[in-house]
């Protein structure tokens, strides 16, 4: 059978999952009674939640005898690592970009991988049914992309396929709707080339992972050469250059959303391999007697650091089941061998890890399946990476895009100068502002919550990183102090109406708090200790019209991100399967005075 292997690449909430939805709609896959539900590929809570992929997945059509492979692709570029890998398997890509926005950060950061891997492109217009959308406009804009991008001769010389994936139809012209995705996978037969059959000793990278509960790691690649057939003897060579022997249990192909059993696979195929044990991404499956290894999958760095360690707060253990130093150290070893843009190193306590991550998103993904899963742990504020580069001190300086209204552009803009950024371009996009600045990644740390209050919501933001350049000196932190418990008890009511002219909280009354936790903001730039579980004085005597009701400013509720961006050095997230609590790393008062007389950073 004929084989076509395409990835589908776009910028975040795009339509790529939407997309690969109705082509499995219109190739049959499902029974006209099956409920399948939107979305079928984000199978993950935290996918759905989030409305972003996490992980690529494969899927495989059959349309007129021939094989179609999908692979979905994540948008944002915190999951680079994931994008990187999974190209590999590909012979072209389907660019997807919205008919409006146009071509976005990731949508570039995306399609250069997609270029440097030669691949060709069919470019997929998508949301034309929107009211204001401009397709002729981001068609122009894609063809400059490409070409700013070195894309070559062949890859510029791209078809163009318009549509509304949510519709469930596409065509070759935008003002004429058809009726379902047909012309797409007609245009995909033509383009995208056939995977080309090498003869000789078999090859075939690892380029994901998948694990089952029954048969434990599979190794899933695409076969770069000859032929593997079931119970075969095989090399496996490592990433340092070693050499394990071991043999093929069980061979499966992508079929659908599942894997079906197979005898043999050729050259082309992407197939999933049983019974390989020590395997990791980016080794190569090769001939039993002649082992020949494939060339590594080189990955970006990681940016960004931030510090793990066991949850030691008064509250350890109350609700997670694994809390111990050596379940967070299986747990992040156990995560290094599918996620391959992250870094752990251990330090000199043995409850602490410092782990290193491509962004924000990228680790506090991390942090949220881990408490899931029941873990609890402690996590500092996010550092970012530097390098000396010719005896100067650089840092990672990020592509910034912002599409927000006219009328708030101007506070956006002036909010960006103060963490080091510089305006690069701007222009008017419909009724929005498009703002371009290059920003180093501290000074994105924080930024989207702020940006989002300024504009009501209404802001669009995104960002790339670019490269290493001079550190760009200091940028202020936050500016406002924080409400620290001064005893353990029960959040009261009564004297947090009291407090209520401090600040602003961020627990509601009737919580259990703890010495040295942090309950909310000053409206002063110094921390200052409150008592807020105390309660009234009873006496027998009545006063009359001091008995009003108390009455609360609802509470600051932060997302786990928030809460990382908002922390200082001396201050820990606690993170446990119910709660996201702020703390000081110290947590007597006393304590705290002697490390700052002392001047030494805390923890």
């Amino acid at each position: 059978m004929e084989k076509r292997n395409i990835a589908i690449i776009a910028h975040v909430d795009h339509g790529k999952t939407t997309l690969v939805d109705k082509i499995l709609h219109h190739c049959s896959l499902f029974r006209e009674n099956q409920q399948t539900g939107e979305l079928i590929l984000d199978n993950n809570d935290l996918e759905r939640e989030r409305g972003i992929m996490i992980l690529a997945k494969n899927v495989s059509v059959e349309y007129k005898g021939v094989k179609i492979n999908i692979i979905d692709t994540p948008g944002h570029a915190d999951f680079g690592g994931e994008v990187e890998r999974v190209l590999n398997m590909a012979d072209g890509v389907l660019l997807l970009v919205d008919a409006f926005e146009g071509p976005m950060p990731q949508t570039r950061y995306v399609l250069s991988k997609a270029i440097a891997l030669k691949k060709k492109p069919i470019v997929v217009i998508n949301k034309v049914d929107k009211e204001n959308c401009r397709p002729d406009e981001v068609h122009e804009h894609v063809f400059d992309l490409m070409f700013n991008l070195d894309a070559t001769e062949d890859q510029l010389d791209f078809p163009t396929v318009y549509g509304a994936a949510k519709k469930g139809w596409m065509g070759p012209d935008w003002k004429t709707p058809t009726e379902d995705v047909d012309y797409l996978l007609q245009t995909i037969l033509e383009y995208i080339p056939a995977p080309p059959i090498v003869e000789g000793t078999i090859q075939m990278q690892i380029t994901s992972l998948d694990f089952s509960s029954f048969i434990g790691r599979i190794a899933i690649g695409r076969v770069a050469r000859g032929t593997i057939t079931n119970g075969q003897p095989i090399s496996l060579v490592k990433r340092d250059g070693t050499i394990q022997k071991s043999r093929i249990k069980e061979l499966y192909v992508f079929s659908g959303l599942g894997k079906m059993k197979a005898e043999s696979v050729e050259c082309g195929d992407i197939c999933a391999v049983v019974g390989v044990d020590g395997f990791e991404i980016g080794d190569t499956i090769a001939d039993f007697e002649n082992p020949e290894a494939l060339p590594p999958i080189a990955i970006d760095e990681p940016t960004m650091s931030m510090v793990f360690t066991v949850n030691n707060s008064p509250f350890f253990g109350k609700e997670g089941k694994f809390v111990t130093s050596q379940k967070l150290k299986e747990r992040l070893e156990k995560e290094l061998e599918k996620n391959l843009a992250l870094r752990v190193h251990p330090t000199d306590s043995a409850d602490t890890f410092v782990v290193f991550g491509r962004g924000i998103l990228h680790l506090s993904v991390l942090i949220e399946t881990m408490r899931r899963e029941g873990y609890e742990l402690q996590i500092g504020n996010p550092r970012v990476i530097t390098k000396i580069i010719d005896g100067q001190k650089c840092e990672p300086i990020e592509v910034l895009t912002i599409d927000a209204p006219e009328t708030v552009a101007g506070k956006c803009i002036e909010l960006i100068t103060q963490r080091k950024g510089s305006l690069t371009a701007m222009q008017p996009k419909g009724d929005l502002m498009h703002v371009e600045f290059e920003i180093p990644s501290r000074g994105i740390i924080g930024l989207r919550t702020q940006i989002l209050n300024i504009s009501a919501g209404e802001a669009i933001m995104g960002h790339r990183l670019k490269g290493y350049e001079p550190w760009k000196g200091d940028i202020p932190n936050r500016i406002a102090g924080v409400l620290i418990s001064m005893e353990n008890g029960k959040s009261v009511t009564y004297a947090m109406d009291k407090l209520q002219d401090r600040g602003k909280f961020f627990l509601d009354a009737g919580e259990d708090i703890y010495e040295g936790q942090i309950i909310g903001e000053h409206i002063r730039p110094v921390d200052m200790c409150i008592n807020i579980s105390k309660t009234k004085q009873l006496t027998n005597f009545r006063a009359s019209g001091t008995d009003d009701k108390s009455s609360l400013a609802p509470p600051i509720k932060m997302s786990l991100e928030e809460t990382m961006e908002y922390i200082q050095e001396d201050e820990y997230v606690e993170v446990t399967p119910k709660s996201i609590r702020l703390r000081k790393i110290l947590l007597s008062e006393n304590d705290r005075k002697r490390a700052a007389k002392l001047n030494r950073p805390c923890g």
